[in-house]
């Protein structure tokens, strides 16, 4: 009995279906055998069983042994035949590690288990999980972004033409403000609970709409309005304006915060940091170079035709780039082995159904501030996310139009002021390789703090030299300008870095409703500081702003660095692979 006990518990632990490595038995099973004509057949075939590895400490209850008629199936044996039923107790093998001698007869898979080196370890952190979708992602990105930044250059421009007081501009701006600081979290709720390629689809057509709305009406203002300043802040064409530019800023902040928070991170990978970076870094270059383009290309169409034409013009390019977007989202999803696929349970459907409901939208609106302000604070990466709110506290000391009009005050050349801005640019194009190499280099919690003690630094040294002589002499004017535009490595590099921050620390489900938080509470940071600069509109008044606007970095770059130096166990899990905890570990 004991050699068929062996012989079964072999046949067991060799079966395909058995899990791999050393198997433990558990529970009872019951082994029926039937048996040979005669004893010398039985012993044959019991023969026949090879051990395939050893167990030890075998229990056999013996006591029950019956028989009875089993496989019916088994058409090949007589049906007379019965067996002997042998029950193997749970808990029949040790879970002691193999002796010596065990090992020598197991197979060597059973001990060794394939371990990356760290050249691979490097490769697979840079490799995007879907390089395609990733690919396709940006050429979306490119597409719309291009349309948008050519459209945020046109209606300001437009309006300027329409009147030359910067009051109409001004209100549309502020209102466009507190559309995105009210409406930024009910959007965010909203497209944590709907299918991502519809919601982008439907953000997609909203804007194009309203778009073209805005546009409708400034071609109506330039052809029939000739009036005053407060006359047209009054007319029905521009109230319809105001209110079709929030609705479509809301809408492209919405897809802005889907792309670069959600989408992009499903894409490169949140275990593939380099990647990650890398992919962050490409989408901040598209920005900044839709954002050039798209300027010059109305700048230029506006020296040759009509601004009417333009417009004109600037329509067609909304009304043609609505299906290609739709196409690259679906092709996204597509080339992606739909990635961005995510099911809808009913209590989604509910929440939607709730805060689409036109009749509690203040209702809704106070309810997903609330709720979003409860998440957005509860996050273990709430500092980072906070450095990159306190930055945009820096109104002063940044290209601007508040920097526009000082220099051009103090008698600045115009060509000076442009070359100034193009330097900028220029350097935040730099920033988007620098931070994707820092990252590589010294971890993404390293190269932010870096960023943003660097961005700081410059800041404090042209609000020196500010203070200390006038800035309308040569040197000065130079050092000043030169740590500005300098300053702005640091600060896009701690844009693309502190985003991955936030990416790595909130989870998927709340991605939009944390980025459309954090993209509402800078805004209101904006509204606050444009409030100082029309309190203190005068030149003379800048000295302040810019105070204001050093001791905002600063204060991003302390916060930041102490959240560094005083981890909790929760954020050193969640960048247990940084260097920067890896060496504190050891």
């Amino acid at each position: 009995m004991g050699m068929l006990a062996a012989a079964a518990a072999s046949a067991i632990l060799a079966s395909p279906h058995a899990p791999a490595g050393r198997r433990r038995l558990s529970g009872a099973w019951a082994l029926r055998l039937r048996p040979a004509a005669s004893p010398g057949a039985a012993a044959l075939r019991l023969h026949n069983f090879v051990p395939k590895c050893y167990i030890a400490n075998v229990e056999v209850d013996v006591t029950t042994v019956s028989k009875e008629e089993v496989f019916d199936d088994h058409t090949s044996l007589p049906s007379a035949c019965s067996i002997p039923v042998v029950n193997l107790r749970g808990d029949v093998l040790d879970s002691s590690p193999f002796s010596l001698h065990d090992r020598a007869s197991c197979p060597s898979s059973f001990e060794e288990l394939p371990v990356l080196s760290e050249r691979e370890q490097h490769t697979l952190a840079s490799t995007p999980a879907h390089p395609a979708g990733l690919y396709a992602l940006y050429a979306s990105y490119l597409f719309g972004n291009l349309v948008e930044q050519l459209w945020n250059f046109a209606w300001p421009t437009a309006l300027a033409i329409l009147h030359p007081s910067l009051l109409p501009v001004a209100i549309v701006g502020f209102f466009t403000k507190l559309s995105v600081f009210i409406g930024a979290p009910i959007v965010g709720k909203l497209m944590d609970h709907f299918p991502r390629i519809p919601m982008y689809t439907a953000l997609n057509a909203v804007q194009v709409t309203t778009q073209l709305i805005s546009a409708a009406t400034v071609i109506y203002a330039l052809k029939n309005i000739h009036a005053s300043t407060t006359d047209v802040v009054l007319r029905p064409w521009f109230i319809a304006l105001v209110a079709a530019g929030a609705i479509e800023r809301l809408a492209g902040l919405a897809l802005g915060v889907a792309m670069e928070r959600d989408w992009v991170v499903l894409l490169a990978g949140t275990n593939r940091p380099v990647a990650l970076a890398q992919a962050n870094a490409v989408l901040n270059r598209l920005d900044l170079i839709c954002e050039t383009v798209g300027a010059s290309v109305f700048g230029l169409l506006l020296s040759k035709y009509h601004p009417v034409t333009c417009l004109k013009i600037a329509s067609g390019l909304m009304i043609c780039s609505f299906p290609v977007l739709v196409m690259l989202g679906e092709l996204i999803n597509r080339v992606s082995c739909h990635a961005l696929d995510s099911s809808r349970t009913a209590t989604d459907e509910s929440i939607c159904i709730d805060l689409l409901n036109v009749r509690k939208i203040v209702q809704n609106s106070l309810s997903a501030i609330k709720h979003g302000w409860n998440e957005y604070k509860q996050q273990t990466v709430l500092p980072a996310s906070a450095a990159t709110v306190f930055l945009n506290f820096n109104v002063a000391l940044a290209p601007g139009a508040i920097m526009t009009a000082l220099l051009m005050h103090r008698g600045i050349s115009p060509s000076v002021v442009g070359a100034f801005s193009g330097l900028c640019s220029i350097m935040g194009l730099v920033a988007t390789f620098i931070s994707s190499s820092l990252v590589k280099k010294v971890g993404i919690l390293k190269a932010g703090a870096a960023g943003l003690i660097f961005q700081a630094s410059l800041l404090s040294v042209a609000l020196t030299v500010y203070w200390a002589g006038s800035i309308s002499q040569r040197t000065p004017l130079l050092i000043f300008l030169a740590s500005i535009a300098l300053s702005r490595l640091g600060h896009m590099s701690y844009d693309v870095v502190g985003t991955q921050i936030v990416q790595t620390g909130v989870p998927a489900s709340k991605a939009n409703l944390i980025g459309g938080m954090e993209v509402s509470i800078a805004s209101l940071a904006e509204l606050v500081m444009l409030a100082m600069a029309i309190i203190a509109n005068d030149v003379s008044h800048f000295g302040f702003l810019a105070i204001l606007s050093v001791s905002s970095v600063a204060g991003a770059a302390w916060m930041f660095c102490r959240w560094l130096t005083n981890p909790t166990d929760e954020q050193r899990e969640l960048f247990m692979f940084d260097p920067l905890y890896q060496v504190q570990a050891i």
